[in-house]
């Protein structure tokens, strides 16, 4: 598939144009020449619509809803807070696994089970706190 920018050459050697209108949809066209020709009936339409916007949300007299949402006080304070808890989790997640390294809690099957234990719950509670500090992020931008 060749790519260039050199309208005529499209227009002579191109048996389908794949146009993309930068919305994330795109369009078969025939030629170069049909695909100019809808983009610029796309842009004049799509020019018209914006100055139509606008005195709709005035006569309204209402904003667009924003979609971006500020964190509250308390998720930024736990924002501030969460990658020190992870690492904090982490480093005990750590001392467990070098706890289940030693051959004298390896031998001893309550022992063993008590640590396999707190392993998976410390796992569980580092995960949830990546989770957390993901969802957060998002909100935070």
């Amino acid at each position: 598939m060749p790519v260039t920018h050199d309208c005529y050459m499209l227009d002579r050697v191109s048996t389908v144009v794949l146009g993309l209108d930068g919305l994330g949809r795109a369009e078969r066209f025939a030629n170069y020449s049909q695909w100019d020709a809808w983009q610029q009936s796309q842009e004049k339409k799509g020019a018209a619509n914006m100055a139509i916007q606008p005195l709709r949300s005035a006569a309204s007299g209402t904003q667009p809803p924003s979609t971006k949402k500020k964190l509250s006080y308390l998720e930024a304070r736990e924002f501030a807070t969460i990658e020190r808890s992870i690492t904090d989790r982490e480093q005990e997640l750590q001392a467990i696994r070098a706890a289940l390294a030693n051959p004298t809690i390896l031998s001893d099957a309550s022992s063993l089970q008590k640590f396999c234990v707190e392993l998976a719950e410390a796992e569980k509670s580092v995960h949830e706190l990546y989770e957390r500090w993901t969802a957060l992020e998002e909100k935070n931008g």
